[in-house]
């Protein structure tokens, strides 16, 4: 990235002052090192964020930044819709409410080394991964408004897990304000068999080993020690979502002209918050939130009867669950003066510290549990939202390690079937229907997840916690 016209303010803060239709300023939370490697994309689509109207504060960006589909991957931005703010369907994205969910399973790295070859196998037949990927769960239209608007309680209804998970996930399992008639037959359809399932890029379900740990007070809140295993799931809101970002959208281009709104780029297509168009979006969005809940939530029921089968004596527990791509109201101090914002995470994640009411009370004491993933190679954190986190980006931290090459770059450079050979040379088990698609994930496409994390860290966006090391990985 170029970085004339940026202000380093301090040591992981960059600072972009207004020029042109920008009304606050843009800020990106990296190193000069992270700054210098990103693309020059990123500095663009962040400065068009800052001209939406109605945005609060400043623009954000996250170290693990990247271009995007209007917004870049990391961007957070708040609006208020007193002042004419905004809802951007590009600043969601089109995997709305993508996330990790973090499982204890109550057994020792040693417990696991003889199990593995039989739990990845075990795992992959039991929880449907890949392009287009359907379950053994097919929705009538009744079951599919009413998992709509339930969300991961939904699912526990039906018999998916117990009422014990919700405390753990963000809004106890079900978004609030989710109206199902707002999303057309063809998103439905869409859905209709894809419950319980992984779908394909960056998703996966890896079993880690808790292999350091950095803030001890914070991982025994959590209930992690090193040698412990752990099961992360990443996945969000499949065809459903998708389809509702691609219509929205396309409504909210047509719309701009008539709400007076002048856009740098049509893919940053949005509409007053409180407009018709806006309200319809928000009622999709949060209905594709609890869809991606509840997905998370069925998937998580299928892990545990893989683990039943192979190792009988864990016990999977919700350590948390916690989306990004969302669009969620929220107080927030700016300026010293409380506000009601609405506030958009691409690529991002919530970061509560220590205190904060929306948090589960055996949590609050110490923050919010923040999962970072990196690449199938590489291993992934755990983080804990800091004491300052309020402060900053209004609570949001990064949610992976970012890519570096597109996926084209990638399948260009790397083999899916030696990716997995060389991974398993290294103890780590690759199960997936595609060899295009590990390829296109080989842990060399993104950054250095340790980079990045130890820059939030230092940003004061988040506390390290925890690093945890693959084992195993079902790979969509």
């Amino acid at each position: 990235m170029e970085l004339s016209g940026w202000v380093q303010d301090e040591a992981y803060r960059w600072r972009r002052p207004p020029t042109g239709a920008m009304r606050v300023p843009a800020v990106i939370y990296a190193s000069a090192a992270l700054m210098a490697e990103m693309d020059d994309k990123v500095a663009e689509q962040i400065a068009n964020v800052a001209t939406l109207p109605g945005i609060v504060e400043a623009a954000y960006a996250m170290p693990d930044a990247h271009w995007g589909y209007g917004f870049p991957i990391g961007g957070v931005a708040a609006f208020d819709p007193d002042l004419g703010g905004v809802v951007s369907a590009g600043g969601v994205g089109f995997d709305i409410s993508c996330g990790v969910r973090a499982l204890h399973t109550g057994l020792r790295v040693g417990e696991l080394r003889p199990l593995k070859e039989a739990l990845a196998d075990t795992l992959f037949g039991e929880v449907p991964a890949g392009v287009g990927s359907t379950g053994a769960i097919s929705l009538a239209p009744a079951e599919m408004d009413a998992m709509l608007e339930g969300g991961a309680a939904w699912a526990v209804a039906r018999g998916y897990g117990t009422s014990a998970d919700l405390v753990r996930v963000e809004e106890q399992g079900r978004m609030a304000g989710a109206l199902p008639d707002c999303v057309s037959d063809k998103a439905k359809n869409r859905q209709r068999r894809e419950m319980g399932t992984l779908g394909s890029g960056n998703h996966y379900l890896e079993v880690q080993e808790v292999s350091e740990i950095f803030d001890r007070a914070a991982a025994a809140a959590f209930g992690l020690a090193q040698g412990d295993v752990v099961v992360s799931i990443h996945c969000g809101s499949r065809g459903l979502g998708h389809q509702i970002g691609t219509e929205f959208l396309r409504d909210m281009a047509k719309s701009a002209a008539g709400f007076g709104i002048a856009l740098p780029d049509r893919e940053l297509a949005c509409a007053p918050l409180t407009s018709p168009v806006g309200e319809r979006y928000l009622g999709a969005m949060r209905g594709a939130i609890n869809c991606a809940m509840a997905n998370r939530q069925i998937i998580t029921h299928l892990t545990r009867a893989a683990f039943a089968r192979i190792a009988p004596e864990a016990e999977l527990s919700v350590l948390y669950d916690v989306s990004h791509n969302t669009c969620k109201l929220e107080e927030h101090q700016v300026g010293g003066v409380p506000r009601r914002l609405f506030v958009h995470r691409k690529g991002a994640t919530r970061a509560f510290g220590p205190g904060h009411p929306d948090l589960p009370s055996d949590l609050r004491a110490v923050g919010q549990p923040v999962m970072i993933g990196g690449s199938m190679g590489t291993g992934s954190y755990m983080l804990v939202g800091a004491a300052t986190a309020g402060e900053r980006a209004f609570g949001s931290a990064c949610h992976g390690a970012g890519r570096s090459m597109s996926r084209h770059q990638a399948l260009r450079t790397w083999r899916g079937r030696a990716v997995i050979d060389e991974l398993a040379g290294r103890g780590i088990l690759i199960r997936s229907p595609s060899y295009r698609g590990v390829a296109e994930e080989a842990p060399g496409a993104y950054k250095d997840v340790t980079a990045v994390v130890d820059e939030a860290d230092q940003a004061g966006l988040a506390r390290k916690v925890a690093r945890l090391k693959p084992h195993v990985c079902v790979k969509g």
